[in-house]
């Protein structure tokens, strides 16, 4: 599905800057859906941190307030030259998520913002593994991304949002079950909390030593 409005949010950073912010309005602003995933975290100025999927760095730009080690990783070579010149702190690698170019066991923390929807079934328990395999044992992964709604009212939006914006794979994870999928991949549920009418859903997860 998706229409032509997805393609212009990837081609027009000021298109897609601005979709963000209305879109986060729904949860109190852009300042405040960013900060979703790390509620309740403790990140240190040396804490090891991978922001999975950084596309532009809106994420990236808040992790780097917290610390000083901000990996950003992207495949798409236009999303990281964005990051680079939004936030030049950070250090950037272009890579598949299915396929990291990192050691075992070489983060505290890995962070995903908006991403996990995008990718297939098959792709996303790939993803998870690989988080897992990257991950520190008692690592944390901290995600948000979209889940049904548990408010009627917000029904509309979420399903005509998704129309507009997103593909088949969206709504493939509102029909599947993440933390299942993340107990599979060796996590243990710490923290899952929803917002927005129960249309989104912010997940802190650690993992557990194999």
């Amino acid at each position: 599905m998706a229409t032509i409005l997805r393609e212009w949010s990837y081609r027009y950073q000021w298109f897609y800057d601005t979709v963000s912010r209305l879109a986060a309005l729904s949860v109190g602003g852009e300042g405040k859906f960013r900060q979703l995933a790390l509620q309740n975290l403790t990140i240190q100025p040396n804490t090891q941190v991978l922001d999975l999927c950084c596309g532009s760095g809106q994420a990236t730009e808040v992790l780097v307030k917290y610390s000083q080690e901000v990996t950003g990783l992207d495949a798409s070579p236009l999303s990281l030259k964005r990051a680079q010149h939004n936030v030049p702190q950070a250090k950037y690698v272009e890579a598949f998520a299915q396929k990291m170019p990192f050691s075992d066991r070489s983060f505290d923390l890995v962070h995903s913002s908006m991403a996990m929807h995008e990718m297939t079934a098959e792709e996303l328990r790939q993803i998870l593994s690989e988080v897992h395999r990257v991950l520190k044992p008692g690592g944390i992964f901290t995600l948000v991304d979209f889940h049904p709604p548990t408010n009627w009212l917000f029904v509309p939006g979420i399903y005509l949002f998704l129309f507009l914006f997103e593909t088949e794979t969206a709504w493939q994870l509102l029909r599947g079950d993440l933390v299942e999928l993340l107990e599979e991949a060796g996590f243990e549920l710490q923290n899952r909390v929803l917002h927005a009418g129960g249309s989104l859903q912010a997940i802190q997860a650690i993992a557990r030593a194999n």
